[in-house]
């Protein structure tokens, strides 16, 4: 957005050498891009032309407005206009109208505009990320093995992020299960036995009854073109699935480790939330049941089922043991080693209308936690905050999800888009 006859932060602002140094800009961010699709891409200089891009705007997941100089306001009127969901870009200098910004926020017609006003140029990645994740949920698909109707939940997030929840019955996971050819499944239990520092209890057999149940989830979810899959592992399923063939813990960490989505206990709320982690930073969530220390203002977060690859696909492994479900003394689980020192964020989708979360720093895992109590993946987090107030305004069950990284402001960015309430729980 840019007018010809402004005068800030310069007269005569050659427009197309903004353009130009802006494509240089987005050209560094490739990588990061790499799943963008700009379907327009277009110099705007008054309101009647952002006016006439209405109509290639209809499908978009959100507009990208990068403000040149000053006299923008009728072609940002213009594209907020359109319902949706809107970033503007501003650096230092670029024009006046950062000071009515706040204000027009509040009203009705920049009811899902934000921005960011920075000189650091990377912030055009970040200015993507919840568009992306609104895509993410828009396009997702979880499969959920179990008895019990997810009913009214489903119907809620379908209608406001586009998810679609389908149940699975026992018999097609058990029919997938059994068509996996054991060679298959034989390799992916070595894979997960030679890349494990040791192997504790489970028996090599638990191990390949496991990896034959992980395949079984990727076949699927790819027959179903689903992105998640989630097994009421400790209700409906726990005595004909989990305990007749297997548990599905690796298979949950392989799915995360692949990019897409494993959920413990046909928890949907987490599901969401993965799914979420995942648009907004590429990372996969950490599904817990917290327990408090008021010692050192820390939260521990524990589930036997980790995910190695916390980083998110591309990123490094870290370092795993080969586990039983603590509290079962059966099945098989990956023991994962978190990093000391990393921020991260805990979060949980409520509903369609609220979100809540809080951040901190890992301070101590297994190697410093590791006792006969509680289950076999543990993170301690010194929580950014009172804990005191956080156990107090606890709500809404036990589990949470974590993810690697304070995205406290892509959280913000995204709940203000898809007006949903954000709410820290240490406040």
């Amino acid at each position: 957005m840019g007018t010809t006859h402004g005068l800030w932060p310069k007269p005569n602002l050659d427009l197309e050498n903004e353009v130009r140094f802006y494509k240089s800009e987005f050209a560094k961010l490739r990588a990061e891009l790499a799943d963008v699709d700009f379907v327009v891409d277009e110099l705007v200089t008054t309101g009647e032309e952002a006016a006439r891009l209405r109509d290639k705007l209809s499908d978009v997941d959100g507009i990208l407005a990068i403000h040149f100089n000053i006299g923008i306001n009728p072609m940002l009127n213009e594209l907020l206009q359109s319902g949706k969901p809107t970033m503007v870009f501003a650096v230092p200098y670029s024009g006046h109208e950062w000071v009515g910004f706040g204000g027009l926020r509040k009203q009705e017609l920049g009811a899902k505009m934000d921005c960011l006003l920075t000189s650091d140029y990377k912030q055009l990645a970040t200015s993507i990320k919840p568009f992306r994740a609104i895509h993410h949920l828009r396009e997702a698909k979880i499969l959920n093995v179990t008895c019990r109707s997810s009913g009214s939940y489903a119907e809620a997030v379908k209608e406001k992020f586009g998810t679609e929840i389908k149940q699975t019955s026992l018999q097609r996971m058990v029919n997938a299960y059994n068509s996996i050819n054991d060679e298959k499944a034989q390799a992916e239990a070595l894979r997960w036995i030679e890349g494990a520092e040791m192997v504790v209890e489970p028996s090599t057999e638990e191990i390949f009854k496991s990896c034959k149940l992980a395949l079984a989830f990727e076949k699927l979810l790819d027959e179903e073109q689903a992105t998640l899959m989630t097994v009421d592992c400790y209700g409906s399923m726990h005595q004909p699935l989990c305990q007749k063939y297997a548990y599905p813990c690796i298979g949950f960490s392989r799915l995360n480790n692949l990019g897409l989505g494993g959920i413990c206990e046909s928890d949907l709320s987490s599901a969401m939330t993965h799914i979420l982690f995942q648009g907004l930073s590429g990372k996969p969530g950490f599904i817990s049941d917290p327990t408090v220390d008021m010692s050192n203002n820390s939260i521990i977060l524990a589930h036997c089922m980790g995910t190695t690859k916390m980083d998110g696909p591309d990123g490094p492994a870290a370092p795993y043991k080969i586990r039983t479900i603590m509290e079962r003394q059966e099945g098989a689980v990956p023991q994962v080693q978190m990093r000391l020192g990393q921020k991260v964020t805990q979060a949980r989708i409520i509903d369609s209308s609220k979100l809540i979360y809080f951040t901190g720093e890992i301070i101590a895992t297994p190697v410093s936690l590791e006792h006969v109590r509680g289950c076999r993946t543990k993170i301690a987090v010194r929580v950014d905050g009172d804990l005191d107030k956080l156990w107090k305004n606890w709500s809404h069950g036990l589990h949470r999800q974590t993810c690697y990284g304070d995205i406290t402001k892509e959280l913000e960015y995204f709940c203000r888009f898809k007006e949903i309430e954000l709410v820290n729980e240490i406040v």
